[in-house]
């Protein structure tokens, strides 16, 4: 069985307790204003071009057969209402300035890369997350490597948007362990404009979810969003008392995925962190026992690990270049 992924990310510590490897599916049926990874958002593969890597050489202008690419002026032109992404100039970029966004991999292929960090679930309480885009729109493909997880004894997450048919998630209740669970807005209308669908079946699939499963909900703080007071007032309502809801996440907006927008030919929007204080009244109105913003996984996934005195995990950071900062 074959699935579209875009990346899969080794030492993941924000996506479900302790450390963890995040597969992501490509393609999601939002499309948040504000979405940091816009190359999840289309089902197919998609080219992107790292200016500051071409060498202005041509090979992609030579291959191309529908004469996306063009040189004119010293500059490189892409015409994307006419490129199909076939991935040809890619695969003659010498600077590996072109990328092809999102590649099939079989569940054999997912699975071997998940299990090369099966030493550090062990020792972190940490497992495989799928995340997206929004993993369950490939659902036949999420349900078998969930099981296949299982099977080898792998901890299982799942991150969703929550607009999926119900039924999507009862196929795969079985197989999964946790589920991130993200809400955007409380406010139908503006869950409309900001993500272009409404609220409705996202609500009814989390009152739904929360009687049968763990969860931690997610919430984007983003100024001039979801930081009115009539917004604040409904995320506590709705969350104080929930059945099952292990833990709430703040997550602050960020820009660190403006520049992927460029990559891509796509527009992007400005937006702004919620204000501090509007986040920690937030924190403080919805009373939940166990309330975090991003900054606070580090410190307890490395305290539980005991990251500094463990040979296996320096010689993972050496192995794949990851600093700690």
């Amino acid at each position: 069985m074959q699935g579209t992924i875009f990346n899969i990310q080794h030492f993941s510590i924000h996506d479900g307790p302790g450390i963890r490897t995040t597969v992501f599916f490509k393609g999601c049926n939002l499309k948040c204003a504000w979405c940091h990874n816009p190359e999840s958002q289309s089902a197919i593969p998609e080219l992107m071009f790292h200016e500051k890597k071409c060498i202005g050489c041509g090979a992609c202008v030579d291959i191309c057969e529908r004469k996306a690419r063009r040189i004119a002026n010293g500059q490189l032109i892409h015409l994307s209402d006419i490129c199909t992404n076939c991935g040809k100039c890619a695969e003659v970029c010498y600077s590996k300035a072109l990328e092809i966004i999102g590649q099939r991999y079989t569940d054999e292929d997912v699975m071997e890369e998940v299990m090369k960090d099966a030493h550090l679930y062990n020792n972190s309480g940490g497992g495989v997350t799928f995340s997206g885009g929004e993993a369950m729109l490939q659902i036949d493909f999420l349900e078998e490597l969930l099981k296949k997880c299982k099977a080898m004894e792998v901890s299982t997450a799942v991150d969703t948007a929550g607009n999926i048919p119900w039924e999507y998630f009862q196929r795969i209740l079985p197989y999964t362990d946790l589920f991130l669970y993200d809400l955007k807005s409380m406010d139908c209308n503006r869950h409309q404009k900001f993500t272009g669908v409404d609220n409705g079946r996202i609500l009814t699939n989390l009152n739904k979810l929360k009687k049968n499963s763990p969860i931690w909900v997610r919430i984007p703080c983003i100024k001039n969003v979801n930081d009115s007071d009539k917004e604040i007032e409904a995320y506590c309502r709705y969350l104080q008392h929930a059945d099952n809801i292990q833990r709430i996440e703040l997550i602050p907006y960020h820009s660190y995925g403006e520049h992927k927008y460029k990559m891509l030919g796509k527009s992007v929007q400005n937006f702004m962190p919620m204000d501090k204080q509007i986040s920690q009244v937030l924190q403080k109105k919805l009373g939940h026992k166990n309330i975090t913003t991003t900054m606070d996984t580090y410190a307890s996934v490395f305290e539980k690990f005991q990251l500094q005195e463990d040979d296996k995990f320096n010689a993972y950071l050496d192995k794949e270049n990851i600093g700690l900062h």
